[in-house]
């Protein structure tokens, strides 16, 4: 499995945009600590540290899928570096004003959120033509993109508290958001990304919206987040309860390991058969996991239960790349993915906001039983939708982005290997 990722690498751009990418993500993936950290850090309360890290998460939402579909349209340098720019600029504008005044402090999240590069969105646009668009590779490069997220959000947080405890949380945002800028910069410098063009596009005020498919996918994945949020106050619930704040950190960690393994495992092979009756399974498998959750055991077997609760879940992300890929309406793939991105998000903050109360009405195997109720909504949705699924729109219109026709883009290609 390592070997067929090795020569994904090897191919010309391949690892300076996988690398370039989840370094220009870092702001992303690390910003909700570091606003919590900076905040406390300014003698914030935690009521007000969790609100601006959710109104970040909120304006996040809403900037990705209008950004994504500003780069179809007009290319990605012309979009990505300026967005990141801009939304380093907010958080410099945070550091520098603190929390003193509440209204800046919120319009500064807010610019930081609302501009953060598609740069998720972005990549997988350009597998296709990085690849030469052979559906085996870019499908192998879904799988290792998925994987390569987990190694993202399980660092970067290592990374702020690093550089927290080397200067202070103001320092460490100025220092996260200028490494994300230069990783933005060496993605759009890239020949791939430079020049890289969207398929001719219907024009249409929902752009990606209008793929049926694609809404029962995004449907289907709004569920997906919420298991995941609502886990990660389930799990600080069940550290409470065992009285060590460490078992927490244990829990997200092999939450985050089962994921990784999951990826390299699921990517090592390559699998026939439409991607989107691969995800109903790989989702029905998700939830299925959820379940042992709510037994909530001592922490050695909680902890084993928790990296089995992820390894499903970058296969399912994987997987879900290529319907994505297969849905979305010619020359708006960027932001379809990017819609993704928002969907899941969104999913993920309301599955946090819910399971809070279900840790005070029933406990913490209430607030573990909130993350299968949503995998198990998930595969509803995909199990309701599988007729408009079964049925792929245009198919992969990147692939023939930089000038070179779309492969093997027929709605019922055999699947090959990770991403689906």
């Amino acid at each position: 499995m390592a070997a067929g990722y090795a020569e994904l690498l090897r191919t010309r751009h391949a690892a300076r945009l996988l690398v370039g990418t989840l370094i220009g993500r870092l702001p992303n993936g690390t910003a909700p600590i570091a606003i919590v950290l900076f905040t406390r850090a300014e003698g914030g309360s935690y009521s007000l540290a969790g609100a601006l890290a959710a109104v970040y998460g909120l304006a996040n939402a809403v900037g990705q899928p209008l950004l994504g579909r500003a780069v179809d349209l007009y290319g990605q340098p012309r979009v990505q570096l300026p967005a990141a720019v801009v939304s380093a600029l907010g958080m410099v504008w945070l550091a520098l004003v603190g929390t003193g005044s509440v209204a800046a402090a919120y319009g500064a999240v807010v610019v930081a959120g609302l501009f953060t590069p598609p740069l998720e969105g972005g990549l997988r646009a350009l597998w296709p033509s990085v690849l030469g668009g052979r559906e085996e590779k870019v499908h192998a490069a879904y799988a290792m993109d998925a994987v390569a997220q987990e190694v993202m959000f399980t660092v970067g947080p290592l990374l702020v508290t690093l550089f927290v405890s080397l200067w202070d949380p103001a320092a460490a945002l100025l220092v996260i958001n200028a490494i994300g800028v230069l990783g933005a910069l060496s993605v759009v410098v890239c020949e791939p990304s430079r020049t890289w063009r969207s398929a001719p596009r219907e024009a249409h005020w929902l752009g990606a919206l209008r793929s049926r498919g694609l809404l029962a996918l995004l449907g289907a994945f709004f569920f997906v987040g919420a298991a995941l949020g609502s886990i990660t106050v389930a799990g600080v619930a069940y550290a409470d309860d065992h009285g060590r704040q460490a078992v927490y950190g244990w829990l997200m960690a092999a939450l985050g390991l089962g994921a990784l393994i999951g990826g390299v495992v699921y990517g090592a092979r390559q699998w026939a058969g439409a991607p989107e009756r691969r995800l109903r399974t790989l989702v029905a498998l998700l939830a299925l996991c959820y379940l042992p959750l709510m037994l909530t055991p001592g922490p050695v077997a909680m902890t084993a239960l928790s990296a089995l609760a992820g390894v499903f879940l970058a296969p399912a992300i994987a997987c879900a790349f290529i319907v994505v890929d297969r849905h979305a309406p010619a020359g708006t793939v960027t932001e379809a993915f990017s819609w993704l991105v928002t969907f899941f998000g969104v999913g993920a903050a309301i599955g946090t906001a819910v399971a809070g109360p279900a840790v005070e009405l029933g406990g913490t195997a209430a607030s573990f039983g909130v993350a299968s109720v949503a995998g198990a909504a998930a595969l509803l949705v995909l199990t309701l939708t599988q007729r408009v699924l079964a049925a792929p729109g245009r198919g992969r219109d990147v692939a023939g982005s930089a000038g070179k026709p779309p492969q093997d883009s027929a709605g019922a290609v055999p699947e090959v290997r990770s991403a689906g």
